[in-house]
């Protein structure tokens, strides 16, 4: 009677290994496109923005080598230092903003009332929106002669008064973006286990303390992801500034941002060195507090 290890065909360790290098090479092929497409598009702009910060770079290109010379003209600047406080400002006050609405709409949709699907629609829609469409229906708004001045009764412009220019945008974009926070929140609030409300219903804890000593910690994978893609693209505010000042940063440089200096040193002065340096300065940045947040907030999502 033959058995059955003698019936079954054992593969050989050569073509075990053949199959395992054919599957390793289709994974990196997958791969290779998006990884090549990352390192044309992402890598080597920032690596050759750093070595143009290193030189005196006109429109016709590399003029002469100036070492940090770029850096110090950026620090001695004191537009730049403006631009700089005004983006840390804006940074503060918008992303726990954004966070904050867009914690509330989502637990108001995520409650069984009638009509959520609407509504979880209609506060998402002004993300859907151009952002310039939604910057120049605010200026006619906001201008003096605007709806808004209709109804308070005031002649003021709010983008026009360099005491809140920076507010209106920081209003606006908060507006806008809520949305977008809110599906963040509310795909995390799905994921939340029934069980530990159920456990907390039984024990007579209150909606409010429910909220905060279960429903708030368990949210914090969501805190961490809004507060760090929604924290970068607050430091890289700029459309709106552009739009609201004509480019200028105006009123009085209140609504003069670090992107917006950028712009404007590379493409209106053509100094192309101190733009690229400070197009570095904000990449660190960035790179920094978000190393420092994942080690915060974040350091429970590693491993």
């Amino acid at each position: 009677m033959t058995s059955a290890s003698e019936t079954t065909p054992v593969a050989s360790r050569g073509s075990l290994l053949g199959a395992r290098v054919r599957e390793a090479g289709w994974g990196y092929a997958f791969v290779l496109l998006p990884m090549a497409v990352f390192g044309i598009f992402f890598i080597y702009p920032l690596g050759y923005a750093v070595y143009i910060s290193f030189h005196e770079w006109g429109i016709l290109g590399k003029v002469q080598g100036v070492g940090t010379e770029n850096y110090h003209t950026l620090f001695d600047d004191p537009v730049f230092r403006r631009a700089v406080r005004n983006t840390i400002v804006y940074t503060l006050v918008v992303v726990p903003l954004e966070m904050a609405l867009g914690l509330v709409i989502a637990l108001v949709i995520n409650a069984r009332i009638r009509g959520r699907v609407f509504f979880r629609s209609a506060f998402y829609f002004p993300s859907l929106v151009s952002s310039a469409a939604i910057t120049a229906i605010a200026i006619y708004i906001l201008n003096a002669n605007g709806l808004l001045n209709a109804i308070i009764g005031s002649n003021r412009s709010w983008f026009g008064d360099p005491d809140t220019a920076l507010w209106s945008i920081v209003g606006l974009n908060a507006w806008t973006t809520a949305g977008t926070v809110m599906l963040f929140y509310l795909a995390a609030l799905q994921a939340i286990p029934t069980d530990v409300y159920e456990a907390a219903a039984i024990d007579g804890t209150s909606r409010w303390r429910t909220f905060w000593r279960i429903t708030f910690p368990l949210l914090k994978p969501a805190h961490f992801f809004v507060l760090v893609v929604f924290g970068i693209g607050a430091l890289k505010v700029f459309d709106q500034a552009f739009i609201v000042s004509g480019g200028t940063g105006g009123p009085v440089y209140s609504t003069y941002t670090a992107v917006l200096y950028i712009y404007n040193e590379a493409f209106k002065s053509a100094n192309f060195g101190v733009a690229a340096s400070a197009g570095v300065v904000l990449f660190v940045a960035i790179f920094i507090l978000t190393v420092i947040q994942r080690a915060t907030i974040g350091r429970t999502e590693i491993g």
